[in-house]
């Protein structure tokens, strides 16, 4: 306890740290104690441990330490455009150095004739090198040089403007590991050390700061990464075993109305893959354990008559049934979609959202505490605690991404004695590494086929110069009775932007499909609601034949007659949100299409994202690419980034980190569910000081 307690001890504490400078660190890098400074790791190291010849540099090279005689330092223009320049002279050759701000402080410590050491990054500039901006320090016979690669820290232009840079931070921490080697205690076990082939908790944090070469700084990442990781995971999996050990769930054994379903009413046959996902349902919702389960299926894989199969089973049971969807659009489009079902088997259903009148409120929040209502479609709404069930025995939560896990947990709470089953559905694919993070405490079931008779979608790239030519497409589509989304890009999430640039199209495509012959809608975020439905309902019904609209038709709406979907400036969208948009079309058995129209001016992310989207139709293969893309992160939301706040490691690289960390874990918990063995003392210790929460120093996520 005492190395904890040390790790609590507040910043100001530390030699050459005092008041002021912690207080840059608190509220600059959110740094108040020896623990948290200890995590602040480099982003990245420089080999300052040779120097290298001037006449041997190239422009492959990241960075070159040199040594020389510095000589012709002269000042050139003035203003803005002012530059300081000097050149550097060893046995090998010369290279110039560029100063292009901080000029009158740089001059001041340049003297010529005099040795220096100069580190930078050297460009050819004509048939010289130059290195712009290098560091530059006298050269002293007596100093040693370093031994370790030099590290460096993120620090703000405040803390820089203070002498907080990353060199004064670099001395601060050689101070902390000074004081505190021999205070960091081991977290894992010698055997899992050993098999895992990771090297000492102390050796990796002395070397992640200051490692003597490469290969000890690869070591020192691969034992914190691992750590990292195998603490997620074992916390992870400690709740699901909790939860299934203590948690009772309803027995769910008849089944009377579903077997009515699929003998009267089911008008499709079940894809195999629907089948083997209510298959693993039905076992968790008769273990008698409580299901927590995640439903993942590409858009139009059939999630949601899934969904309402496992709803009658839980109607079959006495008990009923709740779908919580993020937006009132999609609890409207679920619904009208599963009302025709509960009608024809005689099962009372209702719909409550924001939009709901009190009358009607009061009218269903009767209903459903009597247990006269059984079936319950809505948005948040479901989770206020006026909404009393007489008894909830499952739960569907459509788009988990768009909900907290507090607001899972509401629903837990929604019956005084046995918790509802849980069942969770996206058609965001998630990358296996992101799965198993973020739901790593739930079950998962995934559709990876799509019902018979629909075609892949065929997607193709064209640019704005292009346009005649896919005009005539459209008109050729049209021609065979089909319909067409054109989509354009939320500019800066400026609606005004994006609303002149969709009107643009909207003229552009109103005279290229002139009235009669074709009728236009027109939908975004600006309209009323009611406007906004007129208009889709326009679509829906074959009044309109292409449907100009921003990404508000993103989710929410099924029109199996639209074959073509093109999507305007989709450089500008994201990997998972242009296959979002592209699942809008192929909702019929007719080929459909995806066109992508772009400027000749593409990024390199922009090029692999049109790329991806024209090879694969793979929703999982997309979400790989899109993690590798943006991180994490950006590709999850807000409401869960309190999970992949990783110190070191990345979700997006570490997948075999991840796999084995997570294999560790589970393999220690089946032998010592409790941690009482010795051998697992150093675990049980961690963990203890985890739930303390006292500092970051031992942070999970």
């Amino acid at each position: 306890m005492a190395s904890q307690h040390f790790f609590d001890t507040k910043i100001e504490f530390l030699k050459g740290v005092g008041a002021q400078r912690a207080a840059l660190l608190n509220t600059e890098l959110g740094v108040f104690t020896f623990g948290d400074l200890l995590q602040k790791y480099p982003f990245r190291h420089e080999d300052r441990t040779v120097f290298h010849q001037i006449g041997r540099i190239n422009e492959e090279m990241p960075a070159v330490q040199l040594k020389g005689i510095l000589r012709n330092i002269s000042k050139l223009g003035e203003g803005k455009s002012a530059r300081l320049t000097a050149t550097l002279h060893d046995h090998t050759g010369m290279v110039e150095l560029v100063w292009f701000k901080g000029i009158s402080w740089i001059e001041k410590i340049l003297h010529e004739e005099q040795q220096y050491i100069v580190y930078g990054k050297p460009s050819l500039y004509g048939t010289k090198f130059n290195i712009p901006h290098p560091d530059i320090e006298p050269w002293n016979e007596q100093q040693n040089r370093p031994t370790y690669l030099h590290p460096v820290y993120n620090t703000t232009e405040k803390m820089k403007k203070r002498g907080l840079d990353s060199k004064m931070l670099t001395r601060i921490m050689q101070n902390l590991l000074k004081a505190c080697y021999q205070h960091i205690p081991e977290t894992l076990p010698q055997y899992v050390m050993e098999k895992q082939r990771l090297c000492s908790k102390m050796k990796a944090m002395i070397a992640i700061h200051f490692p003597k070469n490469n290969t000890e700084l690869e070591q020192a990442k691969a034992r914190l990464k691992f750590e990292e990781l195998f603490y997620i995971q074992l916390k992870i999996l400690k709740q699901k075993t909790t939860q299934k050990t203590v948690s009772q769930g309803f027995v769910f054994g008849k089944l009377a109305s579903l077997h009515e379903f699929y003998k009267s009413h089911l008008p499709f046959d079940l894809t195999g893959a629907q089948k083997r996902v209510i298959r693993e349902i039905h076992k968790d919702m008769t273990s008698g354990k409580q299901m927590n389960r995640l439903l993942q299926g590409d858009v139009g894989s059939g999630k949601t008559i899934v969904a309402f199969v496992c709803m009658l089973m839980a109607i079959d049971n006495q008990t009923q049934a709740g779908l919580m969807a993020p937006t009132e659009i999609l609890a409207e489009q679920h619904y009208n979609g599963l009302k025709p079902f509960a009608d024809a088997l005689g099962l009372p259903m209702a719909k409550l959202t924001g939009s709901t009148k009190k009358k009607e409120r009061t009218q269903i929040l009767e209903q459903l505490a009597a247990g006269e209502l059984k079936i319950l479609v809505g948005t948040h709404a479901l989770i206020e605690d006026s909404v009393q069930f007489e008894t909830l025995g499952l739960c569907v939560i459509d788009e988990q991404h768009r909900f907290g896990v507090a607001q899972r947990a509401k629903l837990w709470q929604k019956n005084t004695h046995t918790p509802p089953h849980i069942l969770v559905m996206t058609a965001t694919p998630i990358p296996r590494t992101l799965a198993m993070t973020l739901y790593g405490d739930l079950d998962v079931s995934v559709i990876d086929e799509l019902p018979p008779g629909r075609k892949p979608i065929k997607t193709v790239h064209r640019y704005d110069t292009d346009r005649l030519r896919v005009f005539g497409f459209m008109k050729e589509e049209i021609a065979k009775g089909h319909q067409v989304y054109v989509v354009y890009p939320l500019i800066d999430e400026s609606e005004k932007l994006d609303y002149k640039d969709l009107t643009d199209g909207y003229e552009s495509i109103a005279r290229a499909f002139p009235a009669p012959d074709y009728q236009v809608s027109i939908v975004h975020g600006r309209m009323k609601a009611p406007e906004r439905d007129f208009e889709m309902q326009r679509f829906i019904n074959k009044e309109t034949q292409i449907m100009v609209a921003t990404t508000v038709i993103e989710v929410g709406v099924n029109v199996p007659n639209a074959s073509v979907m093109v999507i305007e400036s989709a450089e500008r969208f994201g990997l998972s949100q242009l296959h979002q948009l592209r699942g809008r079309v192929g909702r019929g058995a007719e080929q459909s299409f995806c066109i992508l129209m772009t400027g000749y001016k593409l990024s390199q992310d922009s090029k692999i994202r049109i790329r991806t989207m024209e090879q694969t139709n793979n929703g999982f293969e997309i979400a790989d690419v899109d993690l590798q893309l943006r991180g994490p992160g950006d590709l999850m939301g807000t409401q869960q980034s309190g999970v992949l706040d990783l110190l070191i490691a990345d979700l997006s690289k570490d997948a075999i980190v991840l796999q084995n960390a997570r294999v560790c874990a589970e393999e220690i918990l089946e032998t010592d569910a409790a941690l009482e063995q010795p051998e697992h003392e150093s675990i049980l210790h961690h963990i203890n000081s985890l739930s303390k929460n006292t500092t970051l120093w031992s942070r999970i996520s």
